[in-house]
């Protein structure tokens, strides 16, 4: 079982002179959730090498069992920091992809070719596609067999409007996720602020936010099973 991670390599919050990246927790807790089922995971980024954390995912109030096995896991930060270029990598070497969120993927993923490319070539090979918190907004420049978003009629999910008014970044992201999946014609809905929330179609799995990421990575699982 071979499955993709993709993370961004963007690290700029905007104009706020901040840094951000993905969130270390949907990296930590996905990883190691489907490496301990035995899968065997390739990293890749835009830029190849060391995707930033966004700094703030670091701080002792986010940390978790998943974010302190990273923090002892040196052979883990070594594959993190070699990530491979995300244009070197096939969808007919993997079995998944998965994508991490954080605020750095609506910059650099949303837009991003090979990454489009991707995952509408996993969903055309019937492989799973899931993505967590921010990171659905991959989902939103691609397109299904007919030429339509890919969004379009299916249900999703993804970091809420006012999951984001609560970390006062709704004036800086470039747009508002909740807003842009429905836009697309997604069958948008969510959760609890702060808790988990999977949705599934078909091969489509999205989660709302941080503390959905393991229920993610199990959901990818499953399909897999």
């Amino acid at each position: 079982m071979n499955i993709l991670f993709v993370l961004t390599s963007h690290d700029t919050l905007g104009d706020t002179g901040e840094k951000t990246g993905f969130w270390i927790e949907e990296f930590a807790a996905p990883y190691y959730t489907f490496s301990d089922a035995n899968a065997n995971i390739i990293l890749a980024s835009p830029a190849g090498g060391l995707p930033p954390i966004d700094p703030k995912s670091e701080l002792e109030d986010f940390q978790t069992d998943a974010t302190r096995r990273f923090d002892q896991d040196s052979e883990l930060q070594t594959k993190l920091a070699n990530t491979i270029k995300l244009t070197d990598a096939l969808a007919n070497d993997y079995d998944a992809i998965f994508y991490p969120g954080g605020h750095g993927p609506m910059w650099d993923l949303t837009n991003n070719t090979a990454s489009i490319n991707l995952i509408e070539s996993f969903l055309q090979q019937e492989k799973p596609v899931s993505a967590v918190c921010h990171a659905p907004s991959v989902l939103l420049n691609a397109k299904d067999v007919t030429g339509e978003a890919l969004c379009k009629g299916k249900k999703v999910t993804g970091f809420s409007n006012t999951e984001e008014a609560a970390v006062g970044l709704t004036e800086i992201v470039p747009f508002l996720l909740e807003d842009e999946l429905t836009k697309q014609g997604g069958l948008y809905s969510q959760g609890a602020d702060w808790t988990p929330y999977v949705v599934e179609d078909g091969l489509l799995i999205t989660g709302q936010n941080p503390a959905s990421s393991t229920a993610v990575a199990n959901a990818v699982l499953a399909k897999l099973s």
